[in-house]
This record gives C-alpha cells, structure tokens and sequence, in this order.
C-alpha cells in the first residue's frame, strides 16, 4: 500500500478552507507542509500560524517538510503547532542525529529529506533512527517543476539501504509527481506520494488522487 500526499504549497490559500476540505474528504491520505524560509530555499513560505490553522481542521495525518536553515531552532515549536511527522533536510544542519533525536523527543514521526545533488550514503550512521526518507525529485524552493528521473535511481538506493540495514524508514518523494510518473517512482521503492500541481492544479483534484492511489507499483528488481 502507498500514501498520496497533497502538498497545500500548490493550492489557492484565498481558498485554503477548500484545500483542507478537499483533502480531507479524498482518498488522500497525509497533508505535506512546505516550510520555507527564503534562505536555505530561494523562496518564503509559511510557518507555524498556518499549520495551527490547518491542524485545527484537517483529519489526516500532518507532514511538515522543513526547508529550513537549522531546523533544531524550531523543532519543538511546529510540534506544538499540531505536525504528525517532521522531516528536515541532512543539508540544513550540522547535528543531524541530534536533530532526529530532537524530532522524536517530541513524540512526532521523524524524516530526513535529501536534496537532488546529496547521496543517499549521508543517511548510513541515521537510517535505523528514521521513520521517513524523503528523497526530492526537483531542486527545492517552488513547485511546478519537472521531474529529475535520474532521480528512480537514487529512490532505489535508499530502498536497498532501508531493506539491508532493517530500517523502519519508508521513503516519499516530493518533486514533479503526477500520473505521468508514479508508476514508476513506487517501482523503484516509494511508498509516499509528495503531489502538488498534479492535483491542485488539475480540474477534478479529487478524481487525480483517486487515480494515483489506484496505481500498483511494488518495487521490483531491488535487493
């Protein structure tokens, strides 16, 4: 089984109430929260104020992806602002581990998000502490960009490194996902599914998140 996970970066905030609503009531199964800082990305987001907002009535699962210089500043306040799981970027910090330690101290789901120049071996003295491994499939900071596929390889080593090492980690991918794609991206390992344009963007949201959980793509070919 795999996870769609709408990213509300891509929604119309005039109507983000429909956003939550939208999600809410799909077949989707996690929100993802980009948070953007404006210098880690080249781009500004949101924080805090709109997650409580989005906490308040979303029913699903809260996916906070921080795109964050030192995320240890803020962990426990986006734990207080209503996240199920915090994942911060292995680029971002230089005490990742205590970073993991710090996530999980908070009682949230801890993930590691990997940038498209990181390997995937930056990840070997953490990865049986991770429940997520986010593996970004553009250069972060805007949506709407195309799909880096030399990237189903990387996807496939951080597979073969969660099978191996007997990690509880499971991997989402954030970055150009669309019915174009998926297939092959659960193929290669994935299990979470980052969609933002693909769905926002689409004239029947519900019915494109339909169809990408419809999609079977069990890894093959791996370990």
């Amino acid at each position: 089984m795999h996870y769609v996970a709408p990213s509300l970066l891509a929604a119309d905030f005039r109507r983000l109430d429909q956003a939550i609503e939208l999600v809410n009531t799909s077949e989707a199964d996690w929100f993802h929260l980009d948070v953007m800082d404006g210098s880690f990305v080249p781009n500004i987001s949101f924080g805090q104020f709109i997650i409580e907002q989005v906490a308040q009535d979303a029913k699903k699962y809260l996916d906070v992806h921080l795109m964050i210089d030192q995320p240890e500043r803020y962990i426990e306040s986006f734990a207080r602002a209503g996240a199920t799981g915090i994942t911060v970027h292995a680029e971002a910090t230089n005490h990742l581990h205590r970073v993991i330690q710090q996530i999980k101290e908070t009682g949230c789901k801890a993930g590691v998000a990997l940038n498209p120049h990181t390997p995937v071996s930056v990840l070997e003295n953490v990865i049986e502490e991770l429940d997520l491994v986010l593996i970004m499939t553009v250069n972060p900071g805007f949506g709407g960009q195309k799909f880096i596929y030399n990237s189903l390889q990387k996807i496939r080593q951080a597979y073969d490194m969660i099978v191996v090492r007997n990690s509880p980690a499971i991997i989402e991918v954030d970055g150009g996902i669309g019915l174009q794609n998926a297939q092959k991206v659960l193929e290669a390992g994935a299990r979470v599914l980052v969609a933002g344009s693909a769905v926002f963007k689409a004239e029947d949201p519900a019915g494109v998140i339909q169809q990408l959980k419809g999609i079977s793509g069990n890894p093959v070919g791996i370990v």
